[in-house]
């Protein structure tokens, strides 16, 4: 990488529309486009170029804590080109850093092509509402387009808790405060915490980790607040399961009825290729909360759930294969992305093959 300033490396990414870049000591630098890692014909990074970087992109007020840790977080920005979440970490014993842009603006639901019926969720006055997915899926990107509607839309105060801060959000009807961990707040359970004394109407929590933080997230949105989180599950039933998996087996009878009580919905989704083999687009799973589906919750009966979503689109719900079927019959995604990605690839092809009961236009 001789030669080529950090800032200049990104710049590049940024024109590349690269989602990601990686740095590895010894490697030469890569860019992620369109889901694939692209390698630069750039000369090999070295443990001095790490350095650089670090000295060039890092926090000051983080500098100690990063070399005596084996991970960090924090955020960059070029003026004028974008924001960026950096990962710092080690790779035998060397520094390694993957960068995320996130850029200025915050797209709609229409520019993400999000089935317009997310939008139900902005409307909530409490409750918890899980935005998931593996990473890169999208999630923070999905959220931040959740509480940018909010924002234009409504008068409230939005507080966001992130390790560290994406999206920086311009107030237009709400107003926001956005803290970042190791420099606005300790930790996410101390952020939340604190979060309720700050008269929130609405809390983003970057990621849920812990048992701690769950608590707290269940008790915001028992208090009359609106909970946003992120969790790293891969479809509603598997999200509900991981909730409750924070706590030990003695309490999670008790959980699950308060969990029941305050979910609101889910937002699970991957990002696909679609059918230019440029660019891609989100297939979602959606789910809302209804008095059926609570009662399902309550009894641990979650596989009837999805019974009832494929009855036909219910109440604007959809499943990964309901979705996954709409992007291929309007040619947005090819048969083999669709199959790939489906977790279920024989009921697809029965879709696709006609056997579909449900309605059209599930987006």
């Amino acid at each position: 990488m001789s030669g080529y300033t950090i800032d200049l490396l990104l710049k590049k990414a940024h024109e590349l529309n690269a989602s990601d870049v990686h740095l590895i000591v010894g490697e030469v630098p890569a860019f992620r486009i369109d889901g694939k890692v692209i390698k630069s014909k750039l000369e090999p990074v070295t443990e001095e170029d790490m350095l650089k970087a670090i000295d060039t992109m890092a926090p000051v007020s983080m500098r100690d804590n990063i070399f005596k840790s084996y991970d960090s977080d924090f955020p960059y920005e070029i003026e004028g080109v974008s924001r960026f979440r950096v990962n710092l970490a080690k790779s035998f014993g060397y520094h390694s850093m993957t960068i995320r842009l996130v850029s200025y603006e915050i797209p709609t639901f229409e520019q993400l092509q999000l089935p317009k019926a997310i939008e139900k969720f902005t409307s909530l006055d409490n409750g918890i509402v899980l935005i998931t997915g593996v990473a890169g899926s999208g999630k923070s990107t999905t959220i931040a387009s959740l509480l940018n509607h909010i924002n234009n839309t409504q008068k409230k105060h939005i507080i966001t808790v992130e390790d560290p801060i994406e999206y920086v959000y311009k107030s237009n009807k709400s107003i926001f405060t956005q803290r970042q961990i190791g420099i606005d707040t300790g930790c996410f359970l101390d952020g939340l915490k604190f979060a309720l004394r700050q008269d929130p109407d609405v809390i983003l929590i970057g990621e849920i980790r812990d048992m701690e933080t769950v608590a707290s997230a269940l008790h915001a949105a028992e208090t009359g607040h609106l909970v946003f989180a992120t969790l790293h599950t891969f479809n509603a039933i598997q999200t509900i399961n991981r909730v409750l998996s924070f706590f030990p087996p003695a309490e999670r009878e008790a959980v699950r009825h308060q969990f029941a009580e305050v979910f609101r919905g889910s937002i699970s989704q991957k990002l696909l290729p679609n059918a230019k083999g440029e660019g891609r687009i989100p297939a979602i799973e959606l789910l809302y909360s209804t008095p059926t589906i609570k009662d399902f919750i309550v009894k641990d009966e979650l596989e009837e759930i999805y019974k009832l979503v494929k009855k036909g689109s219910y109440n604007d719900m959809i499943t990964f294969n309901m979705c996954l079927y709409e992007l291929y019959k309007k040619g947005l995604i090819t048969k083999e992305v669709a199959l790939e990605h489906s977790d279920s690839p024989n009921e697809l092809l029965h879709y696709m093959r006609g056997v579909y009961s449900g309605s059209e236009g599930g987006l």
